[in-house]
């Protein structure tokens, strides 16, 4: 990442927890004009889109208390300290809707919201699927539907699906697909 162009003068921590460390900075523009900017240090996440076969994949319905009511999403989740964006991802999708991955492809990666935070999603793939209990956290509220892969683009396009990190993964997916040889199973 290229140096700032900012001279930091300060910072202030307002909150400190599981999401990460939420403050404010004070910057200074190289003419020197001064300015405070909110900032949220994530400590990154993972989402992954889980093919059940070359056309069926499973999608989450879960309650999200900031969207007020319940979104179409993958199963995603924060990474734990020092945890690799694979291992979170083939945790998350455990731990969301039971299964195991006997093969995690990268497909990309996505920031958030730079305009005031630093969290990156990193995308996978996920293929060969075992089926298992979930391991769900007890503030998860989440049902599981298997649906078509064409069909959860449709929704995309209908704007039922409005998660970005659903969004993009889909698409990067649905790229995969179109390459020789990707999502085989």
């Amino acid at each position: 990442m290229p140096d700032s162009p900012f001279r930091v003068k300060g910072e202030k921590t307002l909150y400190r927890g599981s999401i990460g460390r939420f403050g404010v900075h004070e910057l200074e523009t190289p003419d020197g004009h001064a300015f405070s900017l909110a900032h949220l240090q994530h400590p990154g996440a993972a989402a992954v889109v889980p093919f059940l076969a070359v056309d069926r994949i499973l999608l989450l319905r879960q309650y999200r208390f900031a969207a007020d009511g319940e979104i179409w999403e993958i199963p995603a989740g924060k990474l734990d300290p020092a945890e690799s964006p694979a291992d979170c991802a083939a945790r998350e999708l455990r731990e969301e809707t039971g299964y195991c991955a006997a093969r995690l492809e990268a497909s990309g990666h996505i920031l958030t919201a730079p305009g005031f935070t630093d969290e990156c999603i990193h995308l996978f793939n996920a293929y060969n699927l075992s089926p298992g209990a979930p391991d769900r956290e007890p503030s998860e509220s989440i049902e599981l539907h298997e649906v078509q892969f064409e069909e959860a683009l449709e929704m995309v396009q209908r704007g039922e699906i409005i998660d970005a990190k659903s969004i993009v993964a889909l698409h990067h997916a649905a790229r995969a697909r179109s390459r020789p040889a990707a999502g085989s199973e």
